[in-house]
């Protein structure tokens, strides 16, 4: 099995990452959302395709619905543009799980961390309630590829979740 992320998860893609988090960036929309897909692009050409083509299990933290759901609902980027891009990559998850956590506790769990927050966890509470309820929108429309996971409740219970949803979709 190979865990990666996004953005990152490539050397080039890596280098976007740093860019896309970057607290004094201050990118336009559709800007924001074509460098998540460049980052995409390089991650899929020299991680996950490699991967795949081996045979190898791949668990990315993060994908194309996290561009749908902070870029197209919670800056409310083109969304039709968002799934063209998508479908333009051609990988489609066997599954993705959607962890699905109130803003209260997603800031405690932050501040906890006890780091700088990045340009996505600087946003408002309002910001965050569209990515939230864009993530549930994805996980309603495509209930074939997307579990929505509660994730409020402790990290052991969460993760109880999580393999269940695993255990019944892919074992």
């Amino acid at each position: 099995m190979l865990a990666t992320r996004e953005p990152g998860g490539s050397p080039g893609a890596e280098v976007l990452r740093a860019l896309l988090l970057d607290p004094r960036g201050d990118w336009a929309p559709l800007t924001e959302t074509l460098l998540h897909f460049a980052a995409r692009a390089d991650h899929i050409a020299c991680t996950i395709g490699p991967a795949l083509a081996a045979g190898t299990w791949v668990v990315s933290d993060r994908f194309y619905d996290s561009t749908m759901a902070y870029q197209g609902y919670g800056q409310l980027a083109d969304r039709a543009a968002i799934a063209q891009l998508t479908t333009l990559i051609g990988l489609r998850p066997d599954l993705t799980l959607i962890l699905d956590v109130s803003e209260a506790t997603a800031r405690t769990r932050m501040i906890a961390r006890g780091r700088s927050p990045d340009r996505y966890e600087r946003e408002g509470a309002a910001f965050h309630e569209r990515v939230r309820a864009g993530y549930r929108a994805i996980a309603a429309a495509e209930p074939d590829r997307c579990v929505l996971v509660p994730a409020d409740g402790a990290a052991q219970e969460v993760h109880e979740a999580i393999m269940a949803a695993v255990r019944q979709r892919l074992l």
